[in-house]
């Protein structure tokens, strides 16, 4: 059974931990994208370049969460695939592969669950903008999130906007665990106030 009036039973991915493609498609870098590139962050040196290829194979995957019953699937965008840098340009390839991913799930009975934020920050507001301990990075959040309910808000119905908070800027900023691999006691307040 795939749902009842309460219910949906689903399968979840993050969009960096899955698609792989890290330079394919107009997409920009992400914080991960160089914290797994950093030697000795990532046990044996693994990176996400290629993941599980979903960028690639998403087709047979809609087909894995349809075959498995699921009414669900709840994903994340990725921003750097969407707007490379962050805050600049909209990347048209990046909508497209969202568009097909999504028409591909409604076309299989799978209802599409969308995150906003698994993460993933463009690398370019990191760097220049100083990530989530900048205001300005919030605004930029904005942007993207228009962009994204005005591709895709016709179909998409459910909408989750930052997923984990807590390693975010605890994880991030904090004990330097997760990207971007910042350590510091006050830090982990500054991002937590901008990105909640």
């Amino acid at each position: 059974m795939k749902s009842n009036e309460k219910f949906i039973w689903g399968v979840a991915t993050a969009a960096h931990q899955i698609e792989g493609a890290w330079l394919e498609g107009g997409k920009g870098l992400n914080i991960w994208d160089a914290y797994s590139h950093t030697p000795g962050k990532i046990t044996n040196g693994d990176t996400s370049a290629i993941a599980c290829d979903h960028y690639h194979r998403y087709e047979e995957d809609i087909d894995l969460i349809a075959d498995l019953g699921a009414g669900g699937y709840r994903f994340s965008i990725s921003w750097a695939r969407i707007i490379p840098d962050g805050k600049g340009v909209v990347n048209q390839e990046g909508i497209d592969f969202y568009n097909r991913l999504i028409d591909g799930l409604i076309a299989k009975g799978v209802t599409p669950f969308v995150t906003l934020y698994h993460w993933n920050l463009p690398l370019a507001l990191q760097m220049e903008d100083d990530g989530w301990l900048s205001y300005s990075t919030a605004e930029a959040f904005a942007k993207f999130a228009e962009v994204c309910f005005e591709a895709f808000g016709d179909r998409v119905e459910h909408w989750m906007t930052f997923n984990e908070n807590w390693c975010t800027a605890v994880l991030g900023y904090g004990t330097g665990l997760f990207a971007p691999g910042r350590i510091s006691k006050t830090e982990p307040y500054v991002a937590g106030h901008k990105h909640l």
